[in-house]
């Protein structure tokens, strides 16, 4: 089967490799579509690591992945049926042909729709586990930073449950455009106007009553941090991490102690539950609540996967989702 596989800084090959056997509780699934996300660029693509970090592991790095089961051992699933499939951590990554995939972290995806747009249920369902943790939204004023696709996604689900303001903060003008479409109220534009006045003007002074880091840079993290109102809450979704330079993101706590928000951490891959947010976000794109494959503003082939990680890193013709297919 192929695998693509980095096997220097920016730069991916493709490879020929076994076809995985699977066992007991699993299903060997026929990959059509893969996305690209920002964490893979940020933690696997586009850092410059030391020549023994090369090659990395096959598959890898993408978690966005879905397709078809052509094999099963499962009493879960059944052969033909199409999943979102989460790559295990002590497996190669979703960069293959086939991957063989435990049944507690599939989600089924129904018959019919383009599997290129279901597989977008992957990143927004971990947001509407983040979503899940804010506790009411009706009446809040919500700021979010970045307005990538997690942004988007958050954007999208917090104005459909109730928030009064939706302020959405990035310095790409066409994603803050891509916000307004989805439902934001108020764009700030970081690199334009001064952040903290902006917001302030907003919301009267009052600041966020909820605010949500979806960039996973520091300075939106920092920025997040003292944009959240007296006793208000902070999301945390951004991966911060410390980079090939070992210096580590660096927070002013002068925040924590002016306002005192409430932080919250979120990871569902960290839930206990994998994959029961993917399959609630299924289901609301079913029922057409809304759908995450708006999102989806580029297709390209599997053997260009160079082409799709360099696009989004670079923010190539006004990308918000790279979607591969075979």
């Amino acid at each position: 089967m192929f695998a693509a596989r980095i096997t220097a800084p920016k730069k991916f090959e493709i490879e020929d490799i076994e076809i995985p056997q699977i066992n007991d509780g699993q299903c060997l699934i026929k990959l059509e579509n893969w996305s690209v996300c920002g964490s893979d660029i940020r933690h696997g693509y586009g850092p410059v690591f030391s020549e023994e970090n090369y090659p990395m592991k096959h598959g890898g790095n993408c978690h966005e992945c879905a397709g078809t089961i052509v094999e099963s051992k499962s009493n879960k699933f059944k052969v033909g049926q199409r999943v979102i499939v989460l790559p295990s951590a002590d497996s190669h990554g979703g960069l293959v042909e086939y991957y063989p995939g435990d049944e507690g972290k599939m989600a089924l995806v129904p018959d019919h729709g383009e599997l290129s747009e279901w597989i977008l249920c992957q990143p927004s369902g971990t947001v509407l586990y983040a979503c899940q943790q804010m506790g009411t939204i009706l009446g809040k004023d919500v700021v979010i930073f970045g307005q990538g696709s997690i942004g988007l996604s958050f954007t999208a689900i917090v104005a459909r449950a109730g928030a009064r303001r939706v302020i959405v903060v990035d310095p790409l003008d066409y994603r803050l455009e891509w916000g307004k479409n989805f439902g934001a109220t108020h764009t700030i534009n970081p690199d334009q106007v001064d952040l903290d006045e902006a917001l302030s003007e907003i919301t009267d002074g009052k600041l966020a009553d909820i605010s949500v880091e979806a960039a996973g840079f520091p300075d939106s993290l920092n920025a997040s941090i003292r944009s959240a109102t007296k006793d208000g809450k902070v999301i945390v979704f951004g991966i911060q991490h410390d980079g090939p330079d070992g210096r580590w993101t660096q927070i002013d706590t002068q925040y924590f102690l002016k306002n005192t928000p409430i932080i919250i951490p979120t990871q569902a891959s960290r839930s206990g539950d994998p994959i029961g947010h993917i399959e609630r976000m299924i289901e609301l794109k079913e029922r057409g609540w809304w759908d995450p494959g708006e999102m989806k503003t580029h297709e390209m082939k599997f053997s260009d996967v160079n082409a799709a990680y360099d696009q989004y890193e670079q923010y190539q013709d006004e990308v918000i989702k790279v979607v591969m297919s075979i």
